[in-house]
Protein backbone atom coordinates (compact mmCIF):
# COMPACT_ATOMS: atom_id res chain seq x y z
CA UNK A 1 0.00 0.00 0.00
CA UNK A 2 0.65 3.44 -0.84
CA UNK A 3 0.47 6.29 1.91
CA UNK A 4 1.03 10.09 1.01
CA UNK A 5 0.35 13.10 2.98
CA UNK A 6 0.08 15.86 0.34
CA UNK A 7 -0.88 19.64 -0.01
CA UNK A 8 -2.33 20.88 -3.54
CA UNK A 9 1.31 22.11 -4.58
CA UNK A 10 2.85 18.87 -4.32
CA UNK A 11 0.14 16.80 -7.19
CA UNK A 12 2.59 16.85 -9.74
CA UNK A 13 4.56 14.86 -7.52
CA UNK A 14 2.25 12.70 -6.20
CA UNK A 15 0.65 12.01 -9.40
CA UNK A 16 4.37 10.64 -10.72
CA UNK A 17 4.54 8.56 -7.52
CA UNK A 18 0.97 6.65 -8.03
CA UNK A 19 2.09 5.92 -11.58
CA UNK A 20 5.37 4.66 -10.82
CA UNK A 21 4.26 2.63 -7.28
CA UNK A 22 1.14 0.93 -10.28
CA UNK A 23 1.18 -2.13 -12.08
CA UNK A 24 -2.17 -1.65 -13.63
CA UNK A 25 -3.61 1.07 -15.94
CA UNK A 26 -7.08 1.21 -13.78
CA UNK A 27 -7.87 3.29 -10.72
CA UNK A 28 -10.91 3.94 -8.64
CA UNK A 29 -11.17 6.77 -6.65
CA UNK A 30 -12.91 7.12 -3.66
CA UNK A 31 -13.48 10.15 -1.14
CA UNK A 32 -16.35 12.77 -0.45
CA UNK A 33 -17.60 15.35 -2.42
CA UNK A 34 -15.00 18.41 -2.77
CA UNK A 35 -12.02 16.14 -1.57
CA UNK A 36 -9.73 16.47 -4.91
CA UNK A 37 -10.56 13.32 -7.01
CA UNK A 38 -11.07 15.43 -10.12
CA UNK A 39 -7.43 17.48 -9.19
CA UNK A 40 -5.63 14.84 -8.87
CA UNK A 41 -7.03 13.03 -11.86
CA UNK A 42 -5.80 15.99 -13.62
CA UNK A 43 -2.10 15.66 -12.51
CA UNK A 44 -2.18 12.08 -13.57
CA UNK A 45 -3.35 13.35 -16.90
CA UNK A 46 -0.71 15.70 -17.12
CA UNK A 47 2.10 12.91 -16.03
CA UNK A 48 0.76 10.71 -18.53
CA UNK A 49 2.45 13.33 -20.70
CA UNK A 50 -1.18 14.63 -22.24
CA UNK A 51 -1.79 18.49 -22.51
CA UNK A 52 -5.31 18.18 -23.23
CA UNK A 53 -7.54 20.06 -20.65
CA UNK A 54 -9.15 17.61 -17.96
CA UNK A 55 -12.65 18.39 -16.63
CA UNK A 56 -15.32 16.70 -14.14
CA UNK A 57 -17.82 14.40 -16.76
CA UNK A 58 -20.22 14.21 -14.39
CA UNK A 59 -22.89 14.70 -16.93
CA UNK A 60 -21.60 13.19 -19.89
CA UNK A 61 -19.98 10.28 -17.57
CA UNK A 62 -17.28 9.98 -19.44
CA UNK A 63 -14.32 12.08 -21.27
CA UNK A 64 -11.35 11.30 -23.04
CA UNK A 65 -7.72 12.59 -23.21
CA UNK A 66 -4.83 11.47 -25.21
CA UNK A 67 -1.17 11.02 -23.98
CA UNK A 68 1.19 10.62 -27.02
CA UNK A 69 1.52 6.69 -26.15
CA UNK A 70 -2.26 5.79 -24.68
CA UNK A 71 -5.88 6.95 -24.49
CA UNK A 72 -7.14 8.05 -21.01
CA UNK A 73 -10.85 7.56 -19.69
CA UNK A 74 -12.08 9.84 -17.10
CA UNK A 75 -15.17 9.02 -15.64
CA UNK A 76 -18.03 10.39 -13.04
CA UNK A 77 -20.43 7.67 -12.20
CA UNK A 78 -21.70 9.75 -9.53
CA UNK A 79 -25.30 9.98 -11.12
CA UNK A 80 -25.20 6.41 -11.88
CA UNK A 81 -27.99 4.51 -10.38
CA UNK A 82 -27.72 0.73 -10.87
CA UNK A 83 -25.54 -1.63 -13.17
CA UNK A 84 -27.64 -2.02 -16.03
CA UNK A 85 -26.66 2.14 -17.00
CA UNK A 86 -22.69 1.16 -17.07
CA UNK A 87 -23.98 -1.28 -19.75
CA UNK A 88 -26.17 1.11 -21.16
CA UNK A 89 -22.93 3.41 -22.15
CA UNK A 90 -21.10 0.47 -22.86
CA UNK A 91 -18.99 0.05 -19.77
CA UNK A 92 -17.58 -2.98 -21.22
CA UNK A 93 -15.98 -1.46 -23.92
CA UNK A 94 -13.76 1.01 -21.52
CA UNK A 95 -12.96 -1.81 -19.55
CA UNK A 96 -11.72 -4.36 -22.28
CA UNK A 97 -9.49 -1.39 -24.26
CA UNK A 98 -5.88 -1.06 -23.09
CA UNK A 99 -6.18 2.80 -21.78
CA UNK A 100 -5.73 4.23 -18.90
CA UNK A 101 -9.17 4.37 -16.83
CA UNK A 102 -9.29 7.20 -14.04
CA UNK A 103 -12.61 6.29 -12.43
CA UNK A 104 -14.77 8.63 -9.76
CA UNK A 105 -17.24 7.37 -7.82
CA UNK A 106 -16.79 3.84 -8.67
CA UNK A 107 -19.03 1.91 -6.36
CA UNK A 108 -20.87 0.30 -8.67
CA UNK A 109 -18.43 -0.57 -11.13
CA UNK A 110 -15.87 -2.68 -8.64
CA UNK A 111 -17.25 -5.91 -8.58
CA UNK A 112 -16.81 -5.77 -12.43
CA UNK A 113 -13.13 -5.03 -12.37
CA UNK A 114 -10.30 -7.40 -11.25
CA UNK A 115 -7.05 -5.80 -11.50
CA UNK A 116 -7.07 -2.14 -10.41
CA UNK A 117 -6.04 0.05 -7.68
CA UNK A 118 -8.36 1.61 -5.28
CA UNK A 119 -7.02 5.44 -4.69
CA UNK A 120 -9.00 6.72 -1.32
CA UNK A 121 -8.62 10.45 -0.52
CA UNK A 122 -9.47 11.84 3.22
CA UNK A 123 -8.98 15.48 3.53
CA UNK A 124 -6.96 16.47 6.81
CA UNK A 125 -8.00 20.26 6.54
CA UNK A 126 -8.67 23.09 3.87
CA UNK A 127 -5.21 21.98 1.87
CA UNK A 128 -4.05 18.80 3.26
CA UNK A 129 -4.71 15.32 2.07
CA UNK A 130 -3.80 11.85 2.99
CA UNK A 131 -3.96 8.96 0.05
CA UNK A 132 -3.40 5.76 0.31
CA UNK A 133 -3.45 3.61 -3.14
CA UNK A 134 -4.09 -0.23 -2.56
CA UNK A 135 -4.16 -2.92 -5.10
CA UNK A 136 -6.95 -5.49 -6.06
Amino acid sequence: MLKIDYKLDDLERVAKQILAHSNTTTFLLKAEMGAGKTTLIKALVKALDSNDTVSSPTFSLVNEYQSKTRTIYHFDLYRIEDESELYDFGIEEYLNSDAYLFIEWPELIENLISNHHVITIKIKDGFSRTLEMSSH
